[in-house]
């Protein structure tokens, strides 16, 4: 979906300012009572609203980087939409790996991922991509390009399959995506 990635932010970004009012009112209600066993209820309870808060915090901090695609990129990328199925703005995680994908096509000859990150470990991206792939038990063939016009001469290559001819794979592929993404 064109704007996730700044509908992502918005919305984290909103959570969190909300569990940080709450804390900061549960410090200041602590301020404002005089009973000992109240300070400390509103204390712990402050710090137990932090554990949430911190959960949410986390994956919008590791978006803050990573800009939504321009309008450009996307209408680009619009008239493959009949040869493969599109997926913008995905930030693929692992416990290791940060993989921003402004764009990847869902194709049966594979999945062709775009990430601008130039400093990206292709070969640990794919080999992950592609285990995960294969647990979720479809064809492991998941490429990584850092290029942009690799990844356009990539969509420019593939064919459009017929429906019968398709394996039927791709939402299964996509859902994965969508659960590796932030």
């Amino acid at each position: 979906m064109f704007g996730y990635r700044a509908f992502y932010k918005k919305k984290q970004g909103a959570l969190v300012g909300l569990f940080a009012a709450a804390i900061l009112a549960q410090l200041a209600a602590r301020a404002m009572t005089d009973w000992e066993s109240m300070k400390n209820v509103l204390t712990v309870s402050a710090i137990i609203t932090v554990l949430p808060m911190a959960n949410l915090a986390s994956p919008l901090l590791a978006t803050l980087k990573y800009p939504s695609i321009t309008r450009d990129f996307y209408e680009k990328c619009r008239p493959y939409e009949e040869r493969a199925q599109m997926l913008y703005e995905l930030i693929i995680t692992s416990g290791d790996l940060i993989l921003p994908v402004d764009a990847a096509a869902i194709h049966p000859t594979g999945v062709y991922c775009y990430c601008p990150k130039k400093d990206v470990d292709v070969k640990k991206a794919e080999k992950y991509l592609n285990g995960m792939l294969t647990k979720w038990k479809l064809d492991g063939n998941a490429r990584v390009m850092t290029e942009e016009r690799t990844f356009f001469k990539r969509l420019e290559s593939l064919r459009l399959i017929p429906e019968e001819e398709q394996d039927g794979s791709a939402p299964h592929v996509e859902e994965l995506l969508r659960n590796l993404s932030i």
